[in-house]
């Protein structure tokens, strides 16, 4: 049995052997403002384009924000959960910007900096299907495909389910992978940051239900009249 000590790292529980940790060499703010300062431009670029007049007409403000999000969440998905799902087994000791950001992040769930199973099985899917899948939700809207909402829907589907097993599966340890009730680590990263993909995407589920079952009786009683 290996009696080493564990190498010091930032994370819990404070136990946990990581081997080949190599400290972040940028600041938490450095890290926070890159995040915030792209998802900002996705946000403000989609915003600004979803104005204009398309084929379908020019969108309301709520369904602007709904864009915006879809353009926010294939940044998120296809870029930063892409590169855990590519590269997760050498971000602990790398430097590279986005495993810094990774390592940053895993100080509210540790389960990151060691690769465990499930964060790896689901931020690959994250990655693969729900990545793209937002941004073609983005040119569907802006294009005025009639399958918008469809798409809308499984997007939406697939993230609640995703977020519902990563916060269920974390409950069922215990809550073992963050420092108890940080406010930053605990309460911003992990429960924070995850709760926006719980609460919109529900909100979009009910929105693409009434869209859809409005579209379903117009063709029912299209069907009866003739």
């Amino acid at each position: 049995m290996d009696a080493s000590p564990a190498a010091p790292h930032p994370y819990w529980p404070r136990d946990l052997r990581i081997p080949t940790y190599v400290a972040n060499d940028r600041s938490m703010s450095e890290i926070l403002a890159f995040l915030f300062s792209l998802s900002g431009l996705f946000l403000l670029v989609t915003w600004i384009v979803s104005g204009q007049k398309g084929s379908g007409g020019k969108l309301g403000t709520w369904r602007r924000l709904a864009v915006c999000w879809f353009a926010v969440c294939g940044f998120i998905h296809g870029v930063i959960e892409g590169w855990f799902s590519l590269y997760y087994d050498v971000i602990p000791g790398d430097q590279s910007f986005l495993s810094q950001l990774w390592k940053e992040y895993s100080k509210g769930d540790s389960r990151y900096v060691i690769a465990d199973n499930f964060t790896v099985c689901m931020e690959t899917v994250t990655a693969l299907f729900w990545g793209p899948c937002s941004f073609w939700a983005v040119y569907a809207f802006l294009t005025n495909k009639p399958y918008r909402f469809v798409l809308q829907l499984i997007i939406s589907l697939g993230q609640l389910y995703g977020d519902v097993l990563y916060f269920f599966t974390e409950h069922r340890d215990g809550f073992a992978h963050s420092e108890p009730g940080h406010p930053v680590y605990f309460w911003f990263y992990f429960v924070f940051m995850n709760a926006l993909w719980i609460v919109i995407p529900l909100s979009l589920i009910v929105d693409s239900w009434k869209q859809l079952s409005n579209a379903q009786t117009l063709t029912d009683k299209k069907s009866k009249n003739k």
